[in-house]
């Protein structure tokens, strides 16, 4: 993993050439590592330039934007650093103190093409481009050219007022919010399965440094559809054939949802932690086009509302924690507890079964004994037979010291170290060291 930094040394240090050789890629590719990571490089033939000592000086190294991925590994995705809270928004918020951004943004462009050429789906049904990685808009082919000048107009009113709307950082693991087409969002819906696409990431605008998730709708309508030949149209399009004494028509009807061509806008919170969405949808009369300063101003105050939430929510994340960890550690004594308990009974039966055992082994040796003391009073021929079985039981029998049944006893400190002893250990190490 390399940051920005790394990156903007090395490129100004050495021909791209050379640096592409040292990450395994080209040079090509690692030009497009430094145009999304912000990094400024040489110009053709700086090098050639520094020879002579002719060269411009090297560009500096912007700071960092709200969005900006701050950090490239070439076994992963470009990833920005993880965002535990967001910081307030900077603050004043002067409309007319941003330069007016126009043309065409940077998220729309090409975007047109990708939906147009996507997955087949049926005559005025919602697009879905092959490619994941395009702005978060949800359209028909007819409502396509509308959706993406909208957004276009959004993004150019927010960017005009100074606030950056980028792709959602891999890193900062922003999420989508819910997207509902419906005109009449319903009340239940299964959010596991969508007939819907969806974006690889969230499209975002940093109002400061709060990121508030944007997703622009074309919502859907019940039409009345007429089953014809093997494919739905709209009722109102059927021509009923003239009447005839040959003719059935076997065709039938239904309600169906399809994009109605007015559009909704959904901003939510792309943070886990926090829940909390917005929506702003056309009407026939009203478009869109005309709430853009209002939905500005509303996304600047919201995005102090949700610093307020994800500030309360990292205090109760805190808590959370806290509570865990003091869980945790309950567990833990209560656990030691039991482990003392079970070491205290586990040495008291091994040193009742080795006192048995002694007593068994002293038992054995009285009869062994007793055998020997009346083998002495025996002839010789029989007295040296039975001393012979005598020593093979002996060796049968094996080692019978009792002592050595004693050693083998595990003391309940030999068999666990409680978590007061073991914290007393890590002391007195602790104070032997210093």
């Amino acid at each position: 993993m390399i940051t920005r930094e790394e990156l903007y040394a090395l490129v100004w240090s050495q021909p791209m050439a050379k640096v592409a050789e040292q990450f395994g890629v080209s040079g090509s590719y690692m030009a497009r590592v430094c145009s999304l990571l912000r990094v400024p490089r040489p110009e053709r033939g700086y090098w050639a330039k520094l020879a002579v000592g002719k060269a411009p000086p090297p560009r500096p190294l912007p700071e960092a934007q709200p969005g900006d991925e701050l950090f490239w590994s070439k076994d992963g995705d470009l990833r920005s650093a993880p965002v535990v809270k967001p910081a307030v928004p900077r603050k004043p918020w002067v409309r007319g103190a941003a330069r007016r951004v126009t043309g065409t943004h940077g998220l729309i462009r090409d975007g047109k093409n990708h939906f147009e050429t996507g997955r087949p789906v049926d005559d005025g049904d919602y697009l879905k481009p092959y490619k994941r990685l395009l702005v978060d808009v949800t359209t028909s082919k007819a409502g396509l050219d509308k959706t993406l000048a909208f957004a276009n107009d959004l993004f150019s009113a927010l960017e005009s007022a100074g606030h950056r709307v980028v792709f959602a950082p891999a890193g900062e693991q922003l999420r989508r919010g819910e997207v509902d087409e419906h005109e009449q969002p319903k009340k239940r819906r299964d959010y596991y399965y969508s007939r819907l696409w969806s974006p690889q990431r969230p499209t975002v605008v940093y109002v400061g440094t709060v990121a508030i998730g944007l997703a622009v709708v074309e919502m859907s309508e019940a039409v009345l559809m007429r089953y014809v030949n093997g494919k739905y149209i709209r009722d109102a399009d059927y021509v009923p054939p003239k009447a005839s004494r040959r003719y059935i028509d076997h065709s039938w009807t239904t309600t169906k949802e399809l994009p109605c061509g007015r559009l909704r806008l959904i901003a939510y919170s792309p943070y886990w932690a926090v829940s909390w969405s917005a929506q702003w949808q056309e009407t026939k009369k009203v478009p869109l086009t005309r709430e853009l300063r209002a939905i500005v101003k509303a996304l600047e105050e919201a995005a102090v509302e949700l610093v307020e939430k994800l500030n309360e929510a990292a205090r109760q994340a805190e808590i959370e924690r806290q509570e865990r960890l003091a869980a945790e550690e309950r567990r833990r004594q209560e656990e030691d507890r039991r482990r003392v308990q079970q070491s205290i009974k586990d040495s008291q039966a091994q040193l009742v079964q080795i006192i048995q055992g002694w007593a068994d082994v002293m038992n054995v040796e009285r009869f062994l004994q007793g055998v020997q003391d009346r083998a002495a009073a025996l002839p010789a021929d029989e007295r040296n037979g039975v001393l012979e079985r005598l020593k093979l039981a002996r060796e049968f029998l094996g080692a019978q010291d009792p002592l050595d049944f004693f050693l083998a006893w595990k003391m309940p400190l030999e068999r666990y170290h409680p978590l007061s002893a073991q914290a007393a250990v890590a002391d007195a190490d602790t104070k032997a060291d210093s």
